[in-house]
């Protein structure tokens, strides 16, 4: 692979703290690519000779890290704008519309899915995504779940496997039998293909006794946890992700004192999805109070059909600073090491040596662009393990 010198860079984040700066920005810089990894960070002006190297001229640009998408739902059939029109005619926002996509998606040959997924990954690039987790979640049978978990595996080692969804309508009235079913076969078929265990511990969806349960049965078949909490309304979902010691918890819309403090005391991210609230007209979270807790922060797409139909992770930084009341570095941050942070990866959402070669060059002069000019397309180059992407 060829080594690539990205010079004359107006503003860098790296997310390498410095000097209190937690983005580590740097002025007039370089980055040394080489192979699939970054081998140098610094001064334009020192920047080390390559053999070889191409030199890629920013131009006066800002680069940051590829963004790290840790919340997806990517491998679905149908869509719901019917569902969204409804809502926006004020119609209140519930868990249950996921059985609509749930039927699509039973429907649908694995090869449809395929390349609807395909597209949606072509999405991701283009507008600076990297990094990204998929989760199963639309299939809640055996063989529907092991199937969207083995095509979610065909695009990244972030899978998730997401049984525990809701409860399908053909288990209404049989919630324990749902639940055996999650734990032990339909987990069995999935695990070979997932990384990651999560549970919707929301009302309409699964109790915290029974988020427990599967979130247990996964680290037992070799999986870590993750949870969908605390979205709909008050509940016990942070403190069991903070307990179970899982990576994030996911929405963290509705939370008491007692859940900023648990998260503030731990290595659980909060990882916030405005993106749903953009789409269902619920209040956003506040991240201004996890923050100033001492709570570590991340942002994420959350793209579904039902309610963030986004795969934007600009369009996230540009809500969580108007609706969050995040800064432009915190949402920065937020979307790239925040997002690497509640993937528990150590090898993306930074830019410095050693690490993976994943950045994005913007057609601005700076970050405070991506909120500055929301719904823009500022993304004017992606390179993924040191390869440029179409964009």
């Amino acid at each position: 692979m060829t080594a690539i010198l990205v010079t004359n860079i107006g503003e860098l984040t790296t997310n390498v703290a410095s000097g209190g700066d937690p983005c580590g920005t740097r002025t007039d810089a370089a980055v040394l690519i080489d192979g699939a990894r970054i081998a140098w960070v610094g001064p334009a002006a020192s920047a080390p000779g390559a053999s070889g190297a191409a030199v890629v001229d920013a131009g006066g640009r800002a680069v940051i890290p590829g963004f790290v998408d840790s919340h997806t739902h990517l491998v679905f059939g149908g869509d719901r704008a019917a569902e969204f029109a409804a809502r926006m005619a004020g119609q209140p926002y519930a868990a249950g519309g996921i059985r609509t996509t749930v039927a699509a998606t039973r429907a649908a040959g694995d090869e449809e899915l395929r390349q609807r997924l395909a597209g949606f990954v072509t999405e991701l690039h283009a507008q600076g995504t990297t990094t990204f987790e998929v989760k199963t979640g639309y299939g809640l049978t055996v063989h529907d779940e092991a199937r969207l978990a083995r095509l979610a595996a065909e695009v990244t080692g972030e899978v998730t496997f997401l049984g525990a969804h809701v409860v399908p309508a053909e288990y209404a009235e049989r919630r324990g039998d749902y639940v055996d079913l999650v734990c032990g076969p339909m987990l069995d078929a999935c695990a070979p293909h997932a990384r990651w265990v999560d549970v919707f511990c929301e009302t309409g969806a699964f109790t915290p006794e029974e988020s427990r349960r599967v979130l247990e049965a996964g680290i037992r078949r070799g999986l870590a946890p993750r949870v969908h909490g605390n979205q709909l309304g008050a509940g016990g979902g942070v403190r069991l992700a903070v307990a179970l010691g899982a990576a994030s918890v996911d929405h963290c819309t509705y939370l008491a004192d007692e859940d900023v403090a648990a998260l503030a005391g731990s290595d659980t991210v909060a990882t916030l999805l405005p993106g749903v609230e953009f789409s269902t007209r619920q209040p956003y979270p506040d991240a201004r109070r996890l923050i100033d807790a001492g709570a570590t922060v991340g942002i994420a797409s959350d793209c579904n059909p039902g309610s963030s139909f986004t795969s934007s992770m600009p369009l996230m930084i540009a809500l969580a600073v108007r609706e969050m009341r995040m800064t432009v570095p915190e949402a920065v941050w937020a979307a790239t090491a925040g997002g690497a942070r509640a993937l528990r990866r150590d090898d993306v959402g930074a830019l410095a040596a050693g690490m993976r070669a994943d950045l994005v060059i913007l057609d601005a002069p700076s970050r405070t662009h991506l909120a500055y000019r929301p719904g823009v397309p500022l993304v004017a180059a992606v390179y993924k393990d040191g390869v440029p992407l179409p964009v």
